[in-house]
This record gives C-alpha cells, structure tokens and sequence, in this order.
C-alpha cells in the first residue's frame, strides 16, 4: 500500500503543479538571456574593444558564444537525464524504487537555482570597475569558496573545483532532498542518505577526478 503524502510533500506537489514545457521554455530563455548580456559584459572589459571589434578580431569569440547559446536546450535537457539517472539509480541501491519520470520533471523544478549565481555574477559586473578583466568576470562564481578566497590565491587546477563548491549547491541538495520526500514519501532522514549518495558522492568524485587529471 502507498504511503500518503505528508503536509510537506502535499504543498511541495501542489506548488510544482503547472505545465513543465513553459517551465522549461522559460528557464533557458532566462539562461539565455543572462549569459548574453554577461558575455556582453566580459567583451565590454577588453581594453580597446571598440577597435578590436571594428577589426573582427572577436569572431571567434561569438561564434563560440553563438555554439554555446544553441546547445543550452540540449545542456540541460542531458543534465536533467544525467540527475534523474544518478538518483534513480541511487535510491535502487538503497532499496527504494522511485518512478524515473517524477524525478527527471523535478530535475527541471530543481534547475532555477542555478539561475541565481549567473544572475549575481551580472549584477556585480554590471558597472565594471577600472582594470576588471574579462577573465575575472568570466571565472567569479558568487558565493563559492573559489570567490572568498580570491582566484588569484589558488592555483589554477584547483579553480574549477573550489567554484563549484558554493552555497547554491547546498540549496540545490536541500530542494532535492524535499523532492525525494514528495516523490519517494520517505522520511526526510532516508531522504537525505539518497542526496549524498546519488548527487553529493558523484559530484565529489568528479571534482576530485578533475583536479586529478588538470593540466595546464
């Protein structure tokens, strides 16, 4: 027999009841948008960019950006697979069997956090200082360890890595341990055993594997 939904996974459902495919339209049209004008932003604090331009010396830059801004869609459609899978996959070793089409919708959900750091990133720069580079803009990741102990202080294969590790991937694995108990109807204890094994394990994994491996 199914458990019911606690008052918490009840108002969690309802919250996340509407169309997912506006959602999603939404959300990379606010990526989009975002990355836009924060590229906009890093050509902006090239010295000389005016002339530089005029002399098409950044054609490659926006054609990179143009190849960026066509694979977002498809960006994030594979990280919605790849987050579903891993918790899918995560909760079978416990022993739970959770449906693999709620947790790829809740994938979608859980994804608007990560507007919030892209979203700062433009603020901060959006009157750059005298001297900014464009590979400082490029590189801040707001409120991570990489941003308080300053990139200049760490050595560059650790960059990446340190980045990553900020306050919006604890929120990120808050939302999804409250999404694994509406999903689920497990404890938010058990829930949380299923955040650090499917998401927080591989996510370590693969920052230690890729400091492992930098080269410069």
């Amino acid at each position: 027999m199914a458990k019911t939904l606690t008052p918490i996974g009840q108002r969690l459902k309802e919250l996340i009841d509407f169309d997912k495919r506006i959602y999603f339209l939404v959300l990379v049209f606010l990526f989009l948008l975002i990355r836009f004008l924060t590229n906009t932003l890093i050509l902006e604090a090239i010295p000389d960019y005016d002339s530089l331009e005029a002399r098409g010396d950044f054609m490659i830059f926006h054609i990179f950006n143009a190849l960026n801004y066509l694979w977002t869609p498809f960006a994030l459609l594979w990280k919605f697979t790849v987050i579903s899978f891993l918790f899918w996959l995560g909760a079978f070793v416990i022993g739970y069997k959770v449906p693999y089409k709620e947790l790829w919708q809740f994938a979608l959900i859980a994804e608007v956090i990560f507007i919030f750091p892209e979203l700062i990133r433009l603020l901060v720069y959006i009157v750059p200082q005298t001297g900014v580079t464009y590979m400082e803009i490029d590189e801040y990741r707001a409120l991570s360890i990489l941003s308080l102990l300053g990139a200049e202080n760490v050595l560059p294969q650790y960059h990446y890595a340190l980045a990553t590790i900020n306050i919006f991937e604890i929120i990120y694995g808050i939302v999804w341990m409250y999404g694994f108990h509406m999903i689920s109807r497990r404890p938010l204890r058990e829930c949380t055993i299923v955040v650090i094994v499917s998401y927080y394990l591989p996510l370590a994994i693969w920052l230690s594997w890729y400091i492992m491996v930098y080269r410069v």
